[in-house]
Order: structure tokens, then C-alpha cells, then sequence
């Protein structure tokens, strides 16, 4: 790769970072109607989508077959019928549930008579590193919108053309809430120098969540500042 190449790639995910930065700081704030109208929005966008979907599904299928991936993995890639269905109910079913923003955990009595409890609060910008279950991608922007998160996604290169068009679905969503574009972004690069900057852009992104084995756990542990 050319140093060229690496200018190109830190400057995106510079790019990323910020627009994730400032997203943060609408997000954090909405209000949990809007968030639910997102996650609704994006759980109809899915089944009216569904063709769409399978399609770019199915330009991973066959490059993973073609590479010789495991039959066990190639079903992981799929977005079956059942899978998008699951998607589209797990996002209604996290758009019902309680706003966790502001909510109270237990409260103590400290010695001086005062109560305290614990506030919860988003965290800001969460990174989140994955392998191939593009479902994954679904699910995490899904939790971290519902907690009031900016996130950056970067899941498997082998799903790359299911991530892509399930982001822009995430995408859509939001903007029919009338929320920040930028509040969910799928890195949109196979570049495994991609990994390396998200986890070191301590400016932009507060929390790096890696969900795979052990290889990418050890990379993570590595490179992370």
C-alpha cells in the first residue's frame, strides 16, 4: 500500500470520528420518542427492503464459498428470510422498551443521611469491532442508539456487502427520526489498517467494544492506546 493510500485511509477515519463526535452530542440528548421512531423506521425499512438485502447478501455468500470459508460460517453470513425477520423484530422489540437514559439505579443512604444513586448516562462514541454476522450490525446500532450512543461499526470483511447495505438502512432510519446521519456509521472499508485507527482515535471515540476470538482480542490489546 502506498503512503498515498494510508493518507487517504487516516483522513477517513479522521472524518468518521468527528462526524461521530458531533453526532454524540445531538444523540445524547433525544428525546426517546424520536429514538423509537428511528428503530421502528428501520425494522420497516428491512421487510420493504428484504430483495434488496438478500442481493448484496448474496455477493458475500458467494465470495465466501469461492475462498473456501467453512460451511459453519457461510450460514452465519446469511440473511435468510428468518434472519431479517428476527432483525426487523428485535428492533421493535428494543424501540419498546424504557429509555435507559436518566434512569436511577439503586439509591444508598450514605452515613450523613444523604441518598445516593447512580445516574445512567451515555457514554459518548463506541467503537465496535466484529466478525461476520452482519446481523451484529442490526443489533449494535440498535442498543447504542437506544442508550443515547454514537457508534462507529466495523464488522468482517467477509460480510462487507451486507454491512454496507444494512447501513444504509441504519442510515434512512434515522434520518426519518429527524436524527444526526452520522449517529450510526459502518466503516466502509475492508482495509484492515482501518482497525488500527479506530482504536487509537482517543478523540473521537470513547469505548472500544471487539465482539470475536482470540486473534482480534490480541490484535486490540496490542495496538489499543
Amino acid at each position: 500500500m502506498t503512503e498515498q493510500n494510508l493518507d487517504a485511509l487516516a483522513q477517513d477515519m479522521l472524518r468518521i470520528g468527528q462526524q461521530a463526535r458531533t453526532a454524540a452530542k445531538t444523540i445524547r440528548n433525544a428525546s426517546d420518542a424520536q429514538k423509537s421512531k428511528a428503530l421502528l423506521a428501520m425494522a420497516d425499512l428491512i421487510e420493504v427492503n428484504r430483495a434488496q438485502l438478500q442481493a448484496e447478501n448474496a455477493k458475500d455468500i458467494e465470495a465466501a464459498e469461492k475462498n473456501g470459508l467453512e460451511a459453519a460460517l457461510v450460514d452465519r453470513l446469511k440473511l435468510s428470510d428468518h434472519a431479517l425477520n428476527t432483525m426487523a423484530t428485535g428492533l421493535r422489540q428494543i424501540a419498546a422498551m424504557p429509555d435507559p437514559v436518566g434512569s436511577l439505579g439503586p439509591t444508598i443512604k450514605r452515613p450523613n443521611g444523604m441518598d445516593v444513586a447512580q445516574m445512567r448516562v451515555p457514554l459518548g462514541v463506541i467503537g465496535i469491532i466484529y466478525e461476520s454476522r452482519p446481523n451484529v450490525t442490526i443489533d449494535a446500532a440498535a442498543l447504542c442508539l437506544k442508550s443515547g450512543n454514537a457508534t462507529i461499526l466495523r464488522g468482517g470483511s467477509e460480510a462487507f456487502h451486507s454491512n454496507q447495505a444494512l447501513g444504509a438502512i441504519i442510515r434512512q432510519g434515522l434520518i426519518a427520526a429527524g436524527l444526526p446521519e452520522h449517529t450510526v456509521q459502518v466503516i466502509g472499508t475492508t482495509d484492515r489498517g482501518a482497525v488500527g485507527h479506530l482504536i487509537t482515535m482517543t478523540d473521537y471515540v470513547d469505548v472500544i467494544v471487539p465482539r470475536g476470538g482470540k486473534g482480534l482480542i490480541a490484535r486490540l490489546s496490542a495496538e489499543a492506546k
